[in-house]
């Protein structure tokens, strides 16, 4: 099996929350996953096209979802699929033009489903505590900094 290479290693417990943060997002604005990341072990940050900011009550109710999330203690698995049957699950369109024929799917739970080759956690429990450290709002993009405590 052949699968395309990862220029960078991420810190899995950061990783897997933005897995967590972008299914969040999905499900509470109905937007798409993060337009544009940047993920690193003391904090990270994420980018979400919206037609305008989320409030203040919003943006703890995000926080709180998230942790909640973690909360569970849920499983982290991988599968591996052909990229016709990944396509039935997942949304494909920002994979590169030359991506493997086989994807490496990421399960959070039944949480969240995402073609991912990063690194990740094995149970949400490792993660700790999330919390957003702040976010400004430009041109419908909803930038979004976080860390794990």
């Amino acid at each position: 099996m052949e699968l395309n290479g990862h220029n960078k290693q991420e810190y899995p417990p950061m990783h897997t929350t933005e897995h967590i943060l972008n299914q969040t997002m999905v499900r509470m604005f109905g937007c798409a996953r993060s337009k544009n990341t940047h993920i690193e072990r003391k904090k990270s940050k994420a980018d979400y096209l919206l037609p305008q900011p989320p409030t203040d009550e919003q943006v703890q109710a995000i926080e709180m979802k998230v942790n909640e999330v973690i909360s569970r203690n849920l499983p982290v698995s991988e599968e591996f699929l052909p990229i016709s049957a990944a396509a039935e699950i997942v949304d494909l369109s920002k994979l590169p033009g030359n991506v493997s024929e086989t994807l490496r799917i990421v399960r959070i739970g039944d949480y969240d489903v995402c073609a991912c080759i990063g690194s990740h956690v094995e149970n949400t429990s490792e993660i700790g505590r999330f919390e957003i450290i702040s976010h400004d709002f430009t041109d419908g993009r909803w930038r979004v900094r976080f860390k794990l405590l």
